[in-house]
């Protein structure tokens, strides 16, 4: 006897989600293959199903604030790059000539624009830990100030979207600022090496990628503990009727507090896994654009699920990679046509559309 449909869809997700990351796991063994056999994988596709994993692990930290509690923030591309260079910060340290302690005295940037010392931001950042609780903690304590001073507020709905964003475009304007110390509009870039291994070899591309799958897998199965523990229960019920959890006697500033600052760090791990991947990162990653496009994922995909996290930012991301290839104008009208286009005749997203052919 088949099983009821309301069976039937989850488990078809979770075959596709296994079988999805078990492909993943095969494409650096298939890049060793030699170029004339029918398995060869490119490095092309190597490195950017690399990028779409860390991307992947932001789809996940959005769709935990945003399709759990309800908190749309439109800012966490910031806590992404802000990620990101605090990686980048790390693998600057490691460029140029040794100094007293085995560490290099300046970034080259730092030389080309006249520094004599360093910055004290810039202090520990030769400790590969130290930038990891970096790349943690720096988003996750702005994430805990901005969402602290909103949600006692009580702002919620659009206009904490604004304050996300702007937040956004705030640190992207900084961050431009060659008087930051930052590398200004140029960034960080030509990255020499990690954990003593080169970055130019395919071995380092390889640990990289596995990094970047492992650090996904372990992203999902936390958010899937959370989503479905007591706290998850309280999250779906503040996004749904806060006001009447409020009454129950929920202190919902704290469970909405404290949910935007763990999805602020998962960000903020996924930029700090993607820096090493793509080689450079600049202020553009601030762009409230990406954050409005890391949304767009969430929503292709089917909020308030974590598979449908991960099948939007793979999807869209594979769709934007090729019709960039070819037509690169055309993106941000296939993506916002995309986006209305669910909104419409797919509130549920790509998961809903496979849940509904389950359940037939």
């Amino acid at each position: 006897m088949p099983a009821p449909p309301r069976l039937q869809g989850p488990l078809v997700l979770r075959g596709l989600l296994l079988a999805g990351l078990a492909l993943l796991a095969l494409l650096p063994v298939l890049n060793q293959l030699p170029p004339d056999s029918a398995l060869h994988v490119s490095d092309f596709i190597v490195s950017v199903s690399g990028k779409w994993i860390c991307y992947a692990i932001l789809a996940l930290a959005i769709d935990l604030a945003w399709g759990y509690a309800g908190i749309l923030s439109l800012g966490h591309g910031a806590f992404f790059a802000l990620g990101g260079y605090a990686m980048g910060m790390h693998l600057m340290r490691l460029i140029g000539p040794r100094g007293v302690y085995g560490h290099p005295v300046l970034p080259d940037f730092m030389v080309f624009l006249g520094y004599t010392e360093l910055p004290w931001t810039w202090w520990g950042f030769s400790s590969f830990p130290f930038a990891m609780l970096m790349a943690l903690a720096v988003p996750g304590l702005l994430a805990g100030v901005v969402g602290w001073l909103a949600f006692r507020s009580r702002i919620t709905g659009v206009y904490l979207s604004i304050i996300t964003q702007a937040m956004t475009y705030a640190l992207m304007l900084a961050f431009f600022r060659n008087d930051m110390g930052f590398g200004g509009n140029n960034g960080f870039t030509d990255f020499k090496e990690l954990l003593g291994v080169p970055l130019n070899t395919g071995a380092a591309r390889s640990m990289l990628f596995y990094a970047a799958l492992a650090s996904l897998g372990v992203a999902l199965l936390l958010c899937r503990h959370l989503t479905r523990s007591k706290l998850g229960r309280v999250l779906v019920a503040v996004r749904d009727a806060e006001s009447r959890v409020r009454f129950l006697g929920y202190d919902t500033t704290h469970v909405k507090l404290s949910v935007f600052v763990l999805s602020a760090m998962l960000a903020g791990l996924a930029g700090a896994l993607y820096t090493p991947l793509v080689g450079i990162i600049n202020p553009g990653e601030f762009s409230p654009g990406n954050s409005i496009e890391a949304v767009v994922w969430v929503a292709v995909g089917g909020r308030g699920t974590l598979v449908g996290a991960l099948l939007g930012a793979f999807s869209v991301n594979a769709l934007k990679t090729w019709l960039t290839s070819f037509a690169p104008d055309l993106w941000l009208f296939a993506l916002g046509a995309l986006f209305v286009a669910v909104t419409l005749f797919l509130p549920r997203g790509l998961v809903g559309l496979m849940q509904r052919g389950a359940g037939r």
